[in-house]
């Protein structure tokens, strides 16, 4: 079986100075020999990089080029929460060094231990064959991975004052929309109507818990020799304590099922729908059995879950429509937001998943 995330040459534009980058790790961690830089590609927001010192790797992130939502790429506040996290929940990488001096490598960035297996994308590894029982693995290692993490308390492990609670989802959709405001390039009146639809719909708290915020299949990394069990959660970057159903809202927005309108699934990033997983429904229905709540209708946090997204492509369309960044991959994303629009707009209308 193929692993499918590995580091490859650094974009040109993306390039991070080895010998600035020597000598800090130098000073810090006592490592002495140069550093390979290489960089892995698969993200569209916080820059991740593999750093091979003494044959020794370890993984490097830092926010992307161009960034003009600073509080969307905070290094310091990425590193807390890992550093909180690792000891209590296994699938959160151990961070190893902070540096919030930009002028090292021209960012902020931490450094953290590497974790070896296969990240999945909009297809499963080669020679891996999509049956009924590996989408049952795959299903209840993802909802069970997301309840453990809910679980954790967030008060013994030092992050109490590491989000508000309290008026979070109304937080979130007045954030979200603003960020969009701030990001707008094209006219889309879907958009509008979603982000009016959010703020009149708004639903009670219920609850808080450490959220990850963008919980999805390529920001989870299976085990090589068993795609049932989740070896780490990646780009923790939006974590914060907050309202889990908005957390489980986002997750099930990124499912794709065949039943989608198929424009939604040509440009969708997730994983192809297939019978053989999952539906939004069971990932629901599984998550309230191991979370012990009840969900209810869960149609608000879907379509908050689909907006935000839509905002987090527009904000990377943004930077290259504005010219901060040249990345290539970045070019036909407007039309990404506008199909999601849509699809939000379908679900606003539908209100259940």
């Amino acid at each position: 079986m193929t692993v499918r995330d590995h580091a490859e040459s650094v974009r040109p534009g993306e390039e991070i100075d080895p010998a600035a980058l020597a000598a800090y790790l130098k000073a810090h961690q006592g490592l002495s020999a140069a550093p390979t830089i290489r960089q892995f590609r698969g993200g569209h927001s916080n820059l991740t990089y593999l750093v091979t010192v003494a044959g020794y790797d370890y993984v490097l992130r830092r926010p992307p080029f161009g960034n003009q939502v600073k509080s969307a790429h905070d290094m310091g506040r990425e590193f807390r929460i890992l550093t909180a996290l690792a000891p209590v929940f296994p699938p959160a990488p151990r961070p190893l060094l902070l540096c919030e001096d930009p002028s090292v490598i021209g960012a902020p960035f931490y450094l953290m231990e590497r974790r070896h297996g296969v990240v999945i994308r909009r297809s499963l590894p080669d020679g891996v064959t999509l049956t009924p029982e590996l989408g049952d693995r795959l299903g209840r290692a993802m909802v069970g991975t997301l309840a453990r993490l809910h679980a954790v308390d967030y008060r013994t492990i030092g992050l109490e004052g590491f989000g508000r609670a309290e008026g979070y989802v109304a937080r979130q959709v007045a954030g979200w929309t603003e960020r969009y405001r701030a990001a707008e390039t094209d006219q889309l009146p879907a958009m509008d109507a979603v982000a009016r639809w959010l703020a009149a719909n708004m639903p009670a708290q219920r609850g808080a818990a450490v959220i990850h915020n963008d919980f999805k299949f390529d920001n989870v990394m299976l085990a090589q020799d068993d795609l049932g069990r989740v070896e780490a959660v990646l780009d923790w970057e939006m974590a914060t304590v907050g309202d889990p159903l908005m957390d489980l809202g986002t997750a099930l927005a990124y499912i794709l099922e065949p039943g989608d309108d198929p424009e939604f699934q040509a440009v969708y990033m997730g994983l192809a729908a297939s019978p053989h997983l999952w539906t939004r429904a069971r990932f629901a229905e599984e998550y309230a059995r191991l979370a012990g709540v009840e969900v209810g209708d869960l149609g608000f946090y879907v379509v908050f879950g689909l907006f935000k997204l839509a905002v987090i492509i527009q904000q990377i369309y943004a930077r290259y429509a504005r010219g901060f960044t040249k990345d290539e991959r970045f070019v036909g994303m407007n039309r990404m937001v506008a199909v999601l629009a849509r699809q939000a707009e379908v679900g606003a209308g539908r209100g259940r998943v």
